[in-house]
This record gives structure tokens, sequence and C-alpha cells, in this order.
């Protein structure tokens, strides 16, 4: 990407661009996978439910996985057709809307035994299944771990020991955050091996998302696995990329609004803040900045626009430190930004372009009648 290209062709700020042809690229391993074993790809909206996004990826995957209503009626309304597969789970199904989700949902995974009695003779136009907590503590962070003790996450796997309940066909797990290798997945089959064989009616199996496949470099390991999976008990198995595809496709244009010096440091006020991309604050994380020389003998604080302190990106190095109306770039963002950005303290949200062979395209741009459609209440006095 030329940056500064970027920065010329993007008039204002704050503006989140989706770089098309790197989700085209991180495909790429998926579509080898494929090939090779005869899975089945789904993204994971949940990351970035932009439709344009769905769009142009409609023909590189076998359909979409989602988490709620909303989600379910978006998939369809961008695909479309009943071949494209859109898969479901979520520990909040609400009884009064099963019977559309059903609808919508080619395949629904059932969070809890609970849910699953309660729920699954409401429709019967779907493939049901359940998803398992293998009891497995991969993640090291408890905010990421599904198998956290106490977890919300899927059915404990002593509960199905003697495999899933007559009518269920599929199992689903997901255990796994940005791994960059396979051997958690690989430790977590050889544990769900028993449930496997007990579960004689088994048509399908869910593997989950978590894994950058683009970032690992050795895939024979996964096309064994799956090849194996498949001849051994003759399922269809499914893959839920999410952050694997638009991860490190997604930026954010911000530009330097004010400059001052705060306790001996020098603090630049951004277009931007923390709430446009909330996982900065939710997990004190620090976004990769295009411009950071971490070479350079200066340091300044990117500070966001509102009024919360906690408003901060971090401290970062710079050979020179910007100067007001000078535009900086986060990376990295693709994932998780949007779908989590908020209006607070009324800042509006980002415009969103998408880039295609180095153009920028605008693809939509909020204005003040969304925030007035959001909180304006018609009891106004």
């Amino acid at each position: 990407m030329n940056l500064a290209a970027l920065k010329q062709q993007i008039p204002s700020s704050p503006a989140f661009v989706l770089d098309e042809e790197q989700v085209l690229a991180n495909l790429q391993p998926l579509q080898a996978l494929r090939q090779a074993t005869a899975c089945k790809v789904l993204y994971s909206m949940k990351a970035l439910p932009l439709s344009h996004l769905l769009s142009l990826i409609a023909d590189q995957v076998d359909g979409i996985s989602v988490s709620s209503l909303f989600e379910a009626r978006l998939a369809r309304e961008v695909l479309g057709g009943a071949s494209v597969s859109v898969h479901l789970t979520s520990p909040g199904l609400r009884a009064d809307e099963f019977i559309e989700l059903s609808a919508l949902c080619s395949h629904i995974s059932f969070n809890s035994l609970s849910q699953y009695q309660r729920l699954h003779g409401l429709a019967a136009a779907y493939s049901q299944g359940l998803r398992v907590n293998p009891k497995l503590s991969i993640a090291s962070d408890q905010r990421y771990d599904p198998c956290r003790l106490h977890s919300k996450l899927g059915v404990d796997i002593g509960a199905i020991a003697d495999g899933l309940p007559g009518d269920l066909e599929g199992l689903h797990f997901h255990t796994m955050f940005a791994g960059q290798d396979f051997l958690p997945l690989q430790k977590t089959l050889e544990k769900l091996r028993p449930i496997l064989k007990r579960s004689k009616h088994l048509r399908w199996l869910n593997l989950g998302g978590g894994y950058l496949y683009h970032a690992i470099a050795d895939q024979h390991q996964m096309i064994t696995t799956l090849c194996d999976l498949r001849a051994e008990f003759g399922v269809d198995v499914y893959l839920e990329p999410g952050k694997a595809l638009v991860g490190n496709a997604g930026y954010l244009l911000t530009s330097v609004m004010d400059r001052f010096v705060s306790d001996g440091k020098p603090v630049l006020i951004l277009d931007t803040s923390v709430n446009h991309n909330p996982e900065v604050f939710e997990y004190q994380s620090r976004p990769r900045l295009l411009e950071e020389d971490i070479r350079g003998s200066s340091t300044a604080i990117l500070a966001g626009s509102t009024c919360l302190a906690g408003d901060v990106f971090g401290e970062y190095r710079f050979e020179q430190v910007p100067e007001v109306g000078d535009k900086l770039v986060f990376a990295d963002v693709g994932a998780y930004s949007l779908i989590k950005a908020n209006r607070f303290n009324g800042y509006n949200l980002p415009d969103i372009y998408g880039l295609n062979q180095a153009q920028a395209s605008l693809l939509k741009r909020y204005e003040f009648a969304d925030y007035h459609q959001q909180w304006y209440s018609n009891d106004t006095y």
C-alpha cells in the first residue's frame, strides 16, 4: 500500500479503509485447504459485517457464520439463495426469534443442553448441532478463553461423553484466538475423538475460528488433519475464519487536531478515538501505527478526542513528532473495530472506504441524520 497516495486520496478523516486485495490474498491459503481437503469455509461476519465485504468474498467461501438474527438477515439479504450455508451459534437465542432464525440458517449449533431442549422443537427446517466446551484452556488471557472456569460457551464435554443426542447431526467448537500454528487444534481434536467415535449419526463438524491461516506457512499438518477427519468419520468439515480474513486488511486514517505538552511529554489529540476501535481500551492493546519509527529520537502520546481520560492509543516513537494537520494511519484494525465502534460524545463514526488497485472508493458516510435517528425519541417536548 502506498501510504502517501492513500492519504492524498482520502480528503477527510477519520476514515476506515478496507484493503480488498489483502482480503483476497488472505483467502488464498483457505482456498488451498478447500482444494486439498474438500473442507468448507464460512466467513465469521462478527469480525466485520460490511455488505461490500460479503459481496467481495461471496464466490470464494461456502457460507457465513452468524451469531444473531440481524447478522442472519443481512447475510441472507446479501448472499441470497438457499444453497448458501448460514451457520448460527449463540448463548443468547430468543424463543420469539427462533422460527425466523431457523428459516434463515441452514445449521444451528445449540450452546447448551437446556437451550437445545427448549428450542429445537419449535422448527425443523435446519440441521441441528451442539457447541461443545472441550475443557481445554489454550488462550493465556481469560478474556479470550472459551474454556475458562464457569464458561458460558458450549456444553461441558463430560455431559456428552456417551455421544451426541440422537437427533443432533453436528458438533461445533471454538477454542483459539489469533493462533499461528495448528497444535491447539490437534490437542482439541484428540480430546474430542472419543465423542466423535460414539456419535455414529454425526454429519458435520465445525472447527470454529481463531487461526490466522495467512500467517501459518506450513499447511501440511492441517491438510492431513482435515483429510483424516473426513475419511474416518465421513463428515463435512467447516472452518470459520473471521479476523484471519480482515484483521490485517483494515486501516484507520486519522488527523492530528491538537498538540501540547503534558507533564513533560508531547500529546497529540487525534480526530478519532478508542471508541472507533474499542478493543484498544477493552484489552489495553496498542495498535500498530504505520508512521512510527522505532529508531526515532522523539516520542509522543497519541490520544483520542473524547472526554474519556483513558481514550489513549499509546506512546509512539518518531524521528519528528507530527504537527497539527498531519495524517496518521493505524494498521491491522480490520476486525472487531467498526462493528464495536460508537458515537460517544456525539463524535461521528469514520467514513468507510474500499481500496482496490491503489484506488480508494467511498463506500459509506454517516451523517447527523444517523445520530438523530438513534437518539431522538418521539416524546421529546
